[in-house]
């Protein structure tokens, strides 16, 4: 591969400030306890490895749908109105959820997240993200990477084979397009919608 040559003048693009997805988001009393399990997860990795991990808190738990994007000095409107619009055409009945493993992100050596996956129990998340993505390939969006429904818990964390987990359930009937301010451990929820489409 060719060296890139730095031109005079020419500066480094800036670096993104904001980001756009879809997410959903655990019910209040899953979130706390999948809080707990993080805490716990992270306090047995610091007594294995001497890793210290933070657990992300309760309200910032949830399932990424789909990425749309990080941006630099704000969010494009046309990608947010083009995201809505997407959003709306989206029919599916609510459904059940279930995350019943933890598994690893790390690739060894090097720490990464921890994670709650699932088998059987994301299907619903699956359907949803597929009805997602057609509808923001009609709208002109190039389509995402693959998807795998998770619940980070932690970041910097040992990799660990994937195991059984106490199973963390709830009731999906809506998802959201959220802003990430970057860097800000900040997300505000753009617009929700709810599922109330036939099954």
């Amino acid at each position: 591969m060719p060296e890139q040559l730095w031109l005079p003048g020419l500066e480094a693009p800036p670096p993104p400030t904001d980001g756009l997805f879809f997410a959903v988001y655990p019910d209040a009393s899953t979130a706390a306890a999948i809080a707990k399990f993080a805490q716990q997860l992270c306090a047995e990795a610091g007594v294995r490895s001497g890793v210290r991990s933070k657990p992300l808190a309760a309200n910032r738990l949830h399932v990424t749908l789909r990425h749309l994007g990080n941006f630099a000095g704000g969010l494009p409107a046309n990608v947010v109105e083009a995201a809505k619009r997407a959003a709306a055409a989206v029919s599916m009945a609510p459904f059940t959820v279930e995350f019943d493993a933890v598994a690893s992100f790390a690739k060894r050596p090097r720490l990464g997240p921890a994670v709650l996956v699932g088998e059987d129990g994301v299907r619903g998340l699956q359907s949803l993200h597929d009805a997602l993505e057609a509808r923001l390939r009609d709208d002109g969006i190039a389509p995402g990477e693959r998807f795998t429904p998770h619940v980070t818990l932690a970041y910097g964390m040992p990799w660990s084979e994937r195991r059984a987990a106490e199973p963390a359930c709830w009731n999906v009937r809506e998802f959201a397009l959220i802003h990430s301010l970057l860097g800000r451990t900040r997300h505000i929820v753009l617009a929700r919608w709810s599922l109330v489409g036939q099954s």
